[in-house]
């Protein structure tokens, strides 16, 4: 097998958040095919327990720790030389130095970079071809975080919006494939980085239909006679707390008069304060972190995923589909997710839209809804035919494509990938 350097700003395991579903699955895939080197930093003291894990998949492993709060004291560097915060938050002379020893010893000619800001590591000129997938476009979530800040806020995150989008245009240009998660999200990078048109593309994330399965006997945690409604996320996210504090104040007790035994559970890791205090209102309850959130989803009248702010495809939306649930969407949550309003979930712009959606659910029988979304993720989100579009920008010998977990046939080296005037999604397949 070829080597292959993975560069990614968070290690890609447990798969139980998005970006970790995302970069587990595409580490999994590039291990069928190449020897992986894994760069990846560790900022959660809980996730070392998975290092070996990690490890398992991979020829050798560079993982470092990254405690956040020295993270952003070193961003604000950044400031003064003028560079996007985000670079600077990973800066890392021992990662660089890790890199540089990789890539010469074994000598790398494929980069997959995960996160924008991983691609600091990598001198162009000597790593060959280089893929980075940019997941979402960063920079425009920090505008959108901006918009809804105070001062002085307001000014850091638009600061950081512009500055990351000038890092990002740049990259584009000298990466052979930008990828990103959605048709959506490739089509807004394009409108925003129109000389690297033809360079950019996307791949969708992908769901486990058989773990995702509603196929199975889950104990019920919700109490007798309850009417559950789920959310399910990291509540550490500012954009998921801006959801279920919207959601839960303003929207909740509406569908509470209507429904009194309806029960707004907030599933997640590591809520934060604003999300705790939300289980002091009536018929909230925020569990925390859980071994398994497929019971909650099995067992709940419906999913939803309110979001305001939002880049990119919610496995949030596309997990709760998988498991046959009806979901009620915001248009943000909905965005980069190729599904139809009122046939594979419902959509629900406003307060008054959730709370008639909500009404439509609560107490009946929706399986047509259930039934339509799982055949949607079915049909559209498997993890092998979207990687392909990832084989097709390496380069990846056909031979080596075919290559299944356990397998010995080392990949033999060649393919290069079509150099035409047409763009990365007209080229992948």
């Amino acid at each position: 097998m070829d080597p292959l350097l993975f560069l990614v700003h968070r290690i890609p395991y447990p798969p139980n958040k998005g970006d970790k579903i995302r970069s587990y699955h595409l580490l999994k895939h590039l291990a069928r095919q190449y020897r992986v080197y894994l760069g990846s930093f560790v900022d959660d003291p809980n996730d070392w327990q998975y290092a070996d894990a990690v490890k398992a998949l991979c020829a050798d492993t560079c993982l470092l720790n990254l405690d956040p709060r020295i993270g952003r004291l070193r961003s604000l560097t950044g400031l003064a030389a003028g560079r996007p915060l985000s670079l600077d938050y990973y800066r890392s002379n021992a990662m660089q130095d890790w890199v540089n020893r990789v890539t010469a010893a074994h000598k790398v000619s494929r980069v997959v970079v995960f996160s924008s800001v991983m691609a600091q590591f990598v001198n162009r000129q000597a790593n060959g071809r280089l893929i980075v997938d940019y997941v979402d476009v960063d920079s425009d979530k920090w505008t959108q975080y901006a918009a809804n800040k105070r001062w002085p806020m307001r000014w850091l995150y638009a600061r950081e919006g512009r500055e990351l989008l000038r890092y990002e245009r740049r990259l584009a240009t000298e990466c052979d494939a930008a990828l990103f998660v959605s048709q959506a999200e490739a089509g807004l990078f394009r409108e925003l980085a129109p000389e690297s048109a033809s360079r950019i593309g996307f791949f969708n994330n992908g769901v486990d239909c058989d773990y995702f399965s509603p196929n199975r006997d889950y104990v019920n945690p919700y109490e007798a006679r309850e009417l559950p409604i789920v959310f399910t996320g990291a509540m550490d996210y500012w954009p998921n707390i801006d959801a279920v504090r919207w959601f839960a104040r303003d929207v909740f007790p509406a569908i509470l008069k209507r429904h009194p035994n309806a029960v707004f559970y907030i599933v997640g890791t590591r809520p934060s304060s604003d999300v705790q205090l939300l289980a002091q209102l009536p018929n909230v309850r925020v569990t925390g972190a859980v071994p398994d959130i497929r019971p909650y989803l099995a067992h709940a009248q419906m999913a939803v995923a309110p979001l305001r702010i939002a880049r990119g495809v919610q496995n949030k939306v596309l997990e709760a589909m998988a498991m046959a649930k009806p979901v009620i969407v915001s248009p943000q949550a909905l965005e980069g997710i190729d599904a139809m309003p009122d046939r594979d979930l419902l959509l629900a712009a406003n307060e008054k839209d959730f709370v008639e959606a909500a009404s439509r659910v609560l107490g009946t029988a929706h399986d047509a809804i259930g039934a339509a979304a799982r055949e949607c993720v079915q049909m559209r989100y498997g993890w092998e035919p979207n990687l392909a579009r990832v084989d097709a920008a390496l380069g990846t010998p056909v031979a080596a494509r075919k290559t299944r977990p356990g397998a010995n046939q080392a990949a033999s080296a060649g393919a290069s990938v079509p150099q035409d005037s047409r763009t990365i999604d007209e080229i992948m397949p």
